[in-house]
């Protein structure tokens, strides 16, 4: 074996003297501030909303054609993907006007709105910004969405993700499908994920992966039949508090939402199922959609929970609600 160079020698000690530095960690604050320009990410449901994704619905809904009826409440074409709810096809302007709505109001919170800067061709869903990104300590997942009409969102969302600088620390791939509407957080330290058609256990896997290094457990809820997401039927309020029902929720998910201390506010038979829907912009301060029981609206007033609402109705028949219709990118800690 030949002598090591004087060059080769020298270059060792150099090396020496400038190591990688693996500390402080990626998500570490001042390393996030210093590199990325501020902190990003979320590692909680609750903590004081700062910056979130959506999109205002545009002519990309079009491509609903109100000829091709499937049954009496849906339209659809199978070929091409596309399907609509109801018994109606889209109304954008009154879609657009409640969009404009919400996002006025998040705005009159102090949150800033970030828009994706344009949608694919054709990609209906893209308004439902919650399935393509999921915020995670120090930056964002993108998903891998499962039905034909959602693929393609992903690139959209990634390019505003890059022109925000907003770290990217995955993008699930290979046979992974998963949907942000059933990732929620728990604790800073334990996330959940509902399990369906649109997340499936390879999706789970990747998203754990993320997690683990952060020191994060993820918990994976089977959801019944053929219900998509957990946002459906579970939502967090504040650190010890969600809404939800729980005729829809595991047992064993309920005696770890007791064992956390987290209490859950039944949903009435009376209420819509979008009512669960809703967004928090801070602890125990809530986005919902018009038309809460009297009994559900008690409920979160006895627990000191102050809730906006707007209607909401037009852009549900597209089918997603508020909680759908917002990706968090950065939320105050809890």
């Amino acid at each position: 074996m030949s002598a090591i160079s004087e060059t080769e020698w020298r270059y060792n000690q150099l090396i020496k003297l400038f190591p990688s530095e693996a500390e402080p960690a990626f998500e570490d604050e001042d390393q996030q501030r210093k590199w990325w320009g501020r902190k990003w990410g979320c590692t909680n449901d609750v903590g004081r909303l700062r910056t979130v994704l959506m999109h205002r619905p545009g002519p990309e809904v079009n491509i609903v054609d109100t000829s091709k009826r499937l049954d009496n409440n849906a339209f659809g074409d199978v070929q091409a993907g596309w399907y609509w709810r109801g018994n109606e096809g889209p109304d954008l302007p009154a879609m657009q006007a409640q969009h404009d709505a919400y996002a006025d109001l998040l705005r009159a919170e102090g949150v800033e709105v970030v828009m994706i800067d344009a949608p694919a061709k054709d990609r209906m869903k893209t308004c439902y910004t919650r399935d393509s990104v999921v915020a995670v300590g120090g930056g964002a997942m993108v998903m891998r969405l499962g039905p034909r009409i959602r693929r393609g969102e992903e690139l959209p969302a990634t390019r505003t993700l890059a022109n925000l600088g907003c770290p990217i620390l995955r993008t699930l791939s290979g046979t992974a499908v998963a949907e942000g509407g059933s990732f929620c957080w728990l604790t800073p330290t334990l996330a959940a994920t509902g399990m369906s058609s649109r997340t499936n256990e390879e999706g789970a896997r990747q998203i754990e992966e993320v997690l683990r290094a952060q020191g994060v457990e993820l918990i994976r809820v089977p959801l019944t039949g053929y219900r998509l997401h957990l946002d459906g039927v579970f939502v967090m309020i504040a650190p010890d508090l969600a809404i939800g029902n729980s005729a829809l929720l595991p047992h064993w998910f309920l005696e770890k939402l007791r064992a956390l201390s987290i209490e859950l506010i039944e949903l009435c038979p009376e209420d819509d199922s979008w009512i669960t829907n809703s967004l928090a912009i801070a602890p125990r301060r809530m986005v919902m959609p018009h038309g809460i029981s009297p009994r559900t609206r008690d409920r979160l007033d006895a627990r000191g929970v102050e809730v906006l609402t707007l209607p909401y109705d037009k852009m549900n028949s597209g089918g997603g609600g508020l909680h759908c219709s917002t990706a968090p990118l950065i939320r105050d800690e809890v």
